[in-house]
C-alpha cells in the first residue's frame, strides 16, 4: 500500500449515515458496534443530505446498508472526500443494489469495486441453521489480516493463513475486485459462491480509502459478537483510521479467489466424442408438407363392424359408466373401547447377574468379607472358599476337602520358611 500523505485535518469524528433509510444506526442495531467507538472515537448521525460540508467534519464516513439513491452531487462530494484523503466505509446486503433499491455501485465502480446482487450461503448446517447465515473458518486472504488480528503467524501458519479467522457472514452478498483494490476477505470453501470476496479495500491517491463489506448485519448486534466478528470490526477500523497499515503485497496480487462466472473444461470437453454434422435438406415452400397425417390418422372402415358387435355381444350402445369399486376390508369394523387397552410389560433383560465387589476387590478383601460372614460352625465352609480365593484349586492334584486345603497351604508355607532360612 503506497500512501500519500493528506493535507486533511483529523477530526476523530466517525459519521453514520442515516439519510437513505439504512436498516441500522449507531441507536438501532449497532449499539454495541457504537459503545466500542466511543471509547476512541466521536461517533454521530448524518440525517441530511450528503454534503462536503458534512464530510469535512468527519475522518470515517460509513454507509450501512443504503435503501435509496444517491444523488449526482452526493456522488461527487464523496468522490471528493475521498481523493481529499477521507475514508469510506460501505456495506450493503443479500441482493444488492436491486434488493436495496440503492446506485451505490456507480460510485463503487470508480474504485474497481461493485457488489453483487447475489446472496453467499452455508452448504451444510454448521453451527448455524440458516442457509443465509454463512460460517466461514477459511475466508482470510490476505495474512497480514491476522497481524492486525493480534495473532501471532509463524513460517508453519503463513501456509493456512486462511484458517486464521473464523467469522459469520449473515444475509450478505459477494463483490466484484479489480486489480486495483485488494480483495481481504471471501467465502472460502464450504460456501457458495464459492472462493468469492466479501470484503475489499481500495487505496487511493492522497491517502484516501475505501472499504466496502457485503453484508451489513455482520457487525450488527445480533451477529457482532458471534465468532470472530468483533475481530474483523477491529481490522476494519485500522484499515480506516490508521496509516502505518501494511499488506502483504503478494496476497494482494495474487488472492485465492474464483471468478464469478463458471468456465467449462475445454481441454476436458475437447477429448470427448463429438457428434457428427449431417447437411440439412431442404424446407418445402408449404410447411404444411412437413406434417405426416398418414402415421396418426384414424381409420374409420372399420367403425361399422364394430357398431354390429355390439348387437352380437348384447352389450348396450352407451357411453361407459363409473364402476364403483368395493372394498373388502380384512379386518372386522373397529370398535371403540372404553377403557385402554391393557399391553403385557417387556420382561427383564437375561442378563447374567455376579457381584461386582467379588470381581474386582483383592484377595485380602474377600478373605475379610468371607470371615465376617461365617461363624464357628461354618468351619468346613470356611476353608474351601479360602482355598477357593487363594487359587488353591488351580492345582489339579489338591482335592476339594478342608483337610487337603489345609495340608496343601501349610505345605506351601514351610516351603517359604525353608527358603527364607537359606
Amino acid at each position: 500500500m503506497v500512501e500519500e500523505k493528506s493535507d486533511r485535518k483529523k477530526t476523530n469524528t466517525v459519521i453514520f449515515d442515516v439519510s437513505k433509510k439504512e436498516p441500522f444506526s449507531i441507536n438501532e442495531g449497532y449499539k454495541i458496534l457504537h459503545r466500542r467507538l466511543k471509547n476512541s472515537w466521536r461517533v454521530g448521525s448524518n440525517r441530511e443530505q450528503i454534503r462536503p460540508e458534512v464530510l469535512k467534519t468527519c475522518d470515517v464516513f460509513v454507509l450501512a446498508g443504503p435503501r435509496a439513491m444517491l444523488l449526482d452531487t452526493e456522488r461527487q462530494a464523496l468522490k471528493r472526500f475521498i481523493e481529499e484523503g477521507g475514508r469510506l466505509l460501505v456495506m450493503l446486503g443479500d441482493g444488492g443494489e436491486k434488493r436495496f433499491q440503492t446506485n451505490i455501485n456507480v460510485l463503487l465502480e470508480e474504485y474497481g469495486l461493485m457488489v453483487n446482487s447475489d446472496v453467499v450461503i452455508r452448504n451444510v448446517y454448521h453451527k448455524y441453521f440458516h442457509p443465509k447465515e454463512a460460517f466461514v473458518n477459511n475466508g482470510v486472504l490476505n495474512r497480514a489480516l491476522l497481524e492486525l488480528a493480534g495473532k501471532r503467524v509463524d513460517s508453519a501458519q503463513e501456509k493456512r493463513n486462511s484458517q486464521g479467522l473464523a467469522f459469520v457472514y449473515p444475509y450478505g452478498a459477494t463483490l466484484n475486485v479489480s486489480r486495483n483494490s485488494i480483495a481481504l476477505l471471501s467465502t472460502g470453501t464450504a460456501c457458495f459462491p464459492l472462493q468469492r470476496p466479501v470484503c475489499a479495500l481500495h487505496q487511493g491517491p492522497n491517502s484516501g480509502r475505501i472499504v466496502v463489506l457485503g453484508s451489513c448485519h455482520m457487525l450488527a448486534d445480533l451477529y457482532i459478537d458471534k465468532e470472530e466478528n468483533n475481530k474483523i470490526q477491529d481490522i476494519i477500523m485500522q484499515l480506516l483510521t490508521r496509516e502505518d497499515v501494511k499488506l502483504n503485497q503478494i496476497d494482494a496480487r495474487d488472492p485465492d479467489i474464483t471468478d464469478y462466472t463458471t468456465v467449462p473444461d475445454i481441454a476436458y470437453l475437447a477429448d470427448r466424442p463429438l457428434g457428427c454434422l449431417d447437411e440439412s435438406e431442404e424446407l418445402p415452400s408449404d410447411y404444411m408438407n412437413l406434417f405426416e397425417l398418414n402415421l396418426f390418422k384414424l381409420d374409420n372402415l372399420a367403425l361399422p363392424t364394430v357398431l354390429d358387435s355390439y348387437e352380437e355381444l348384447q352389450i348396450k350402445h352407451e357411453p361407459l359408466g363409473l364402476i364403483r369399486p368395493h372394498f373388502d376390508s380384512p379386518f372386522p369394523p373397529l370398535i371403540p373401547s372404553v377403557f385402554p387397552p391393557q399391553f403385557r410389560a417387556l420382561k427383564d433383560p437375561g442378563l447374567e447377574l455376579f457381584d461386582l465387589d467379588e470381581e474386582f476387590s483383592s484377595q485380602m478383601e474377600r478373605l475379610a468379607q468371607l470371615t465376617n460372614r461365617c461363624t464357628d460352625d461354618d468351619l468346613d465352609y470356611y476353608i474351601l472358599e479360602a482355598g477357593e480365593i487363594l487359587g488353591v484349586f488351580q492345582n489339579s492334584s489338591v482335592k476339594r476337602q478342608a483337610a487337603a486345603v489345609l495340608d496343601h497351604i501349610f505345605t506351601q508355607v514351610c516351603e517359604f520358611k525353608k527358603l527364607n532360612q537359606d
